[in-house]
């Protein structure tokens, strides 16, 4: 079942909800889900800007038709969402194996989903959203911080956690010219085939991304910071030299190689203090032996025109000194 309500195209069928609404000028954003409600919560997303052109959506017997500026989506009667940009480009299409409509190139006995719901116990979701890889040779970028040396995604596999040095920001620029925000905050993972791409959450509730056309990266990515929200300027510090090493054992040390670049004239901005500076992980402050006088130590840096940086880690020793009250006010998070 296809039809409009409030705004955006909503598709009805065996279970599924799925909802297609503008989100900002020349952008989406979809959202499935095979409970009785749609879940409620934006994540990443801030309430939607103006579009900037009347968004238009027509219905049919055979699919419906939403358009919103550049970026136009078509939901066929059989659910298939396919999206197209200002040209009539095909820029992202559902990756479909089955056999809903037989009228569909890709029409296949091997019965995959596109948009695949496995229930798991708890009342959540494995979910499973696939794409077709429309080019093997178009280029993906983005997706964050992870140990790996490719600017180029395509062909990667990646998990989409957060780690020790590895940071999942899930938002993708296409060389094809549109932007893929996975706004989903459940552990996951990402691959960029050259048959298919696909995303996983593997405990959720709904299907929620929001996709962007645009003429240039650099409108694409406006265009994601305006719906996610941007970042104040870093201080004049934040944005020069800053230096660190493992490890910076006690104060004096610390003082002395600070003093040593002023000495040299050597550009410097901050100094990172990191690990270990602590008596045990969960006392967040300095080991006094070492760092017998932290204002002094603070002082004598910014004397020298140079910031300090003093990382928070969030474990917490049983043996330390605010372990007991954390845990009866409950705030220590179960890994």
């Amino acid at each position: 079942m296809l039809y409009e309500k409030d705004g955006r195209l909503v598709y009805s069928y065996d279970g599924e909800k799925l909802w297609i609404e503008p989100w900002s000028a020349n952008a989406f954003r979809v959202r499935a889900t095979k409970l009785s409600t749609m879940p409620t919560e934006n994540w990443a997303l801030q309430q939607p800007l103006q579009t900037g052109s009347q968004p238009t959506i027509s219905v049919s017997k055979e699919q419906a038709t939403i358009t919103n500026g550049k970026i136009e989506a078509v939901v066929t009667n059989r659910g298939k969402v396919t999206f197209y940009n200002a040209t009539g480009t095909v820029v992202l299409e559902e990756y479909a194996r089955n056999r809903r409509d037989v009228l569909d190139p890709n029409c296949s006995a091997i019965e995959i989903e596109a948009r695949e719901f496995k229930p798991i116990r708890g009342g959540d979701f494995h979910l499973t959203m696939r794409f077709e890889s429309l080019d093997p040779r178009k280029k993906i970028f983005g997706m964050g911080q992870y140990q790996q040396p490719y600017l180029d995604l395509k062909g990667l596999d990646l998990e989409m956690a957060q780690r020790n040095s590895q940071a999942s920001v899930p938002f993708a620029l296409s060389s094809l010219e549109y932007g893929f925000l996975w706004n989903n905050p459940a552990t996951g993972r990402a691959v960029f085939g050259k048959n298919v791409t696909s995303f996983e959450g593997y405990a959720t509730k709904a299907l929620d991304y929001w996709v962007v056309v645009g003429d240039t990266p650099a409108e694409i990515s406006e265009s994601y910071a305006q719906v996610t929200g941007t970042v104040p300027m870093m201080p004049e510090y934040g944005l020069g030299f800053w230096q660190c090493k493992l490890r910076y054992e006690m104060q004096e040390e610390v003082l002395e190689v600070a003093r040593e670049y002023r000495r040299r004239e050597l550009p410097i901005d901050l100094i990172v203090i990191d690990f270990f500076h602590w008596p045990m992980r969960g006392e967040w402050k300095f080991e006094s032996a070492h760092f017998p006088d932290p204002d002094a130590m603070v002082r004598e840096l910014r004397e020298l025109q140079i910031e300090l940086m003093v990382p928070i880690w969030p474990t917490v020793d049983k043996r330390s000194q605010n372990y007991q009250e954390m845990m009866e006010r409950g705030y220590l998070v179960r890994t």
